[in-house]
């Protein structure tokens, strides 16, 4: 059964100059792991809309760590990728989770670790654009950044090194980690 794991209080306006009401929601996937969605209530009579499925993590736990790190830029990104494609839905007056799991998830060619500490798959987003993946990463702390780096190892690193790294070299040698990576598991296909 879908649950609100955390509600946004300030609205966020589309494009189109709606504004959004976005709560993070999440279910119990038939593998015992955790996925999460965005939905975000119209402040008309609209249909509420929901994400893609935005994160995937190992618990209940995890899940909600991942929803208390997301930014108002991850939030906003997130509410133009849902408006993106032609809506029909029916109206309907959340009381619950409108939805008991996030929309379809399209095939991903590359796959990667899940992880307990990382509030983003980089790899997962790398496959939608490199641009993509850098500005989520910018709407991240440095501190979120270190834990994708050590959750995902993608550059040796040690605590101390990982520490004096600025946001700006954390994301960079993030990016090139993953571009090298997705680059070396499409030659050996």
């Amino acid at each position: 059964m879908a649950e609100v794991i955390l509600q946004f209080n300030e609205p966020l306006q589309a494009s189109d100059g709606k504004l959004y009401v976005s709560q993070v929601c999440g279910r119990q996937a038939p593998d015992g792991g955790w996925e999460g969605w965005i939905e975000f209530t119209p402040d008309d009579d609209a249909p509420v809309l929901r994400s893609r499925r935005e994160t995937r993590q190992s618990g209940h736990e995890d899940l909600v760590y991942w929803a208390t790190g997301l930014t108002r830029i991850y939030l906003e990104g997130a509410l133009e990728r849902t408006l993106a494609p032609a809506r029909t839905l029916e109206p309907i007056v959340p009381l619950e989770s409108a939805y008991d799991g996030p929309a379809p998830e399209p095939s991903r060619p590359v796959q990667s670790a899940a992880s307990t500490q990382a509030v983003l798959d980089p790899f997962s987003v790398y496959v939608k654009g490199e641009e993509l993946l850098r500005r989520e990463l910018g709407a991240l702390s440095a501190w979120h950044l270190r834990n994708i780096v050590q959750a995902y190892d993608l550059f040796a690193a040690d605590g101390a090194e990982l520490q004096r790294l600025t946001q700006a070299e954390l994301i960079e040698r993030t990016v090139t980690a993953v571009r090298t990576t997705v680059d070396q598991v499409t030659q050996d296909r």
